[in-house]
């Protein structure tokens, strides 16, 4: 074995042709049918069994991450978007993070390096609501939250508000 064969198996598991055309057809998002795997096993000519195994497969291997309903925040009238960050002492983050993800309001929330002196934000949530206003009052809720919860933990935080949306997809396989 050389050293390009050894990198590209230290990597992770090589896709087949039928992986290539199965992530093709999923990173659009599923079908919004009653059955969806069976709707791109007939576009594969393969089972619905083996759509599911072999997506259950990339999943325990880290080649797709998850699996899940991404909405569409406007359409549900969510205009209102702020990414609230938080200076949070290290050593309570995570269970920070973990009170603040199970809020309605956030939709994901994690951890990121702070870069000092210029960023020492830590931990970051995305708040959505009808307006500034009521992602503000969110937010409020959440300073209440790890005020209480995390006594002199906290240092600082701040509310980024969207003003575009310039992805909405994930990672892509070219043709």
């Amino acid at each position: 074995m050389n050293a390009s064969t050894s990198k590209l198996i230290s990597a992770g598991p090589l896709l087949d042709e039928t992986d290539r055309r199965l992530i093709r057809a999923t990173q659009g998002g599923l079908p919004l049918v009653p059955q969806p795997y069976l709707a791109i096993a007939e576009q594969l000519g393969i089972g619905e069994a083996e759509v599911a195994a072999r997506l259950a497969a990339m999943l325990e291997n880290g080649l797709i991450r998850r699996i899940g309903a991404v909405p569409n925040h406007y359409a549900l009238g969510y205009t209102a978007n702020g990414m609230s960050v938080w200076d949070v002492d290290d050593e309570v983050v995570d269970a920070a993070g973990e009170r603040i993800g199970a809020l309605a309001c956030v939709t994901h929330c994690y951890r990121r390096p702070r870069h000092r002196p210029h960023w020492p934000y830590n931990l970051f949530a995305m708040v959505h609501g009808g307006s500034r206003e009521e992602v503000r009052r969110h937010v409020a809720d959440i300073l209440l939250l790890l005020m209480r919860d995390f006594t002199g933990r906290l240092r600082g935080h701040e509310v980024l508000f969207s003003t575009a949306i310039l992805k909405k997809t994930g990672l892509r396989l070219r043709d």
